[in-house]
């Protein structure tokens, strides 16, 4: 009799041993955005709830992929930025719907599809970057958009390449905002306003406009605030020390960092969760500290930074209309000859 409780002990290890390990939860997250800028909030997920986030960082072509995999792919999320690469993930039929209270609360009705099959995470604004020193400060604040074509900016203009994501979504959007007739005479005044060829970075506006090449230019918000706080060293900060963000008042063009469940997740509820958590307080106040970008969420701080470079305003267009007008835009950037 003292050995039945013993056997019975034994026995249930046994039945312990030969189960097969219960799996631990995770999620497959496909992503075009740089390690460093995300692997803090998956990180931070992983603590939080115990789930692994295998992550796959895709350089380009993250729509082809996903076509190419079809049903057997192991992706659960794809994480894009620039509204246009997201759009593509749903007109490509990329993407599955989601129904979440939780996304409903926290991402604005303009930055999420209407049928949940995508939703906005981060924000940031096309700005023009000014001289502090060639162009004064009250000039400065009415500058919009269209002056960049202005006949008293000759010679003395700065931008990446037009076809570059960032400049086909503000040239979209100035599409919708007027016409195909406005836009083409609009990029010929741009480009006979060029100190240089339209070329490099956003972050090489600032080095030129400091240098004296150019008093204006285009670029995004966020590399203002990398370079001010010293991410790109010394030299960088000096280039951005010298030039002043202005956000047009008459509406900025605001592009995105956005994210879909892919339509064959095998891990839906997980990819949900993940969602759900990067527009939780937390995660978007991670994204204002680490990128500089706007939350998606009215309740989060804004990193001081960014906040000292005025309320983001946006231009009255919808985000895909922007996406469906890109390749419109494109043709007449080939079609002046900008990038000549």
């Amino acid at each position: 009799m003292p050995f039945r409780p013993l056997r019975a002990a034994l026995g249930a290890l046994v039945l312990a041993l030969a189960a097969p390990a219960a799996r631990s939860a995770e999620v497959n997250l496909y992503t075009t955005r740089e390690p460093g800028l995300i692997r803090p909030l998956l990180d931070r997920f992983t603590q939080e709830t115990g789930t692994t986030v295998n992550t796959v960082f895709v350089q380009g072509g993250l729509a082809e992929r996903l076509a190419a995999e079809g049903a057997r792919s192991p992706a659960d999320l794809a994480m894009v930025v620039d509204i246009g690469n997201l759009m593509e993930l749903v007109d490509r039929d990329l993407a599955q719907p989601v129904q979440s209270a939780t996304l409903a609360a926290a991402v604005p009705s303009a930055l999420r599809g209407a049928d949940g099959r995508w939703f906005a995470l981060s924000t940031r604004a096309r700005a023009l970057y000014v001289s502090r020193e060639r162009v004064s400060e009250a000039d400065a604040a009415s500058l919009t958009y269209e002056d960049l074509a202005d006949p008293r900016f000759r010679g003395k203009v700065c931008i990446r390449s037009g076809q570059h994501p960032y400049n086909t979504a503000l040239f979209a959007a100035l599409l919708i905002e007027h016409d195909e007739a406005w836009l083409r005479t609009y990029l010929t005044g741009v480009k006979a306003n060029l100190a240089r060829r339209a070329a490099g970075g956003d972050r090489e506006v600032a080095r030129d406009i400091m240098a004296g090449l150019c008093d204006v230019g285009v670029a995004n918000t966020y590399y203002m605030g990398l370079m001010l706080a010293g991410r790109g060293g010394d030299e960088q900060r000096r280039w951005a020390q010298a030039v002043r963000v202005v956000l047009p008042a008459d509406g900025a063009m605001v592009n995105i960092s956005g994210a879909v469940v892919a339509r064959h997740a095998p891990n839906r509820a997980e990819a949900v969760k993940l969602l759900e958590f990067l527009v939780s307080p937390e995660a978007q106040a991670l994204y204002a500290e680490m990128n500089f970008e706007y939350p998606v969420r009215a309740d989060a701080p804004l990193h001081p930074i960014t906040a000292g470079f005025g309320p983001q305003q946006a231009l009255a267009v919808s985000l895909p209309e922007i996406a469906a007008r890109r390749v419109q835009a494109s043709r007449i950037v080939d079609e002046v000859g900008f990038e000549r």
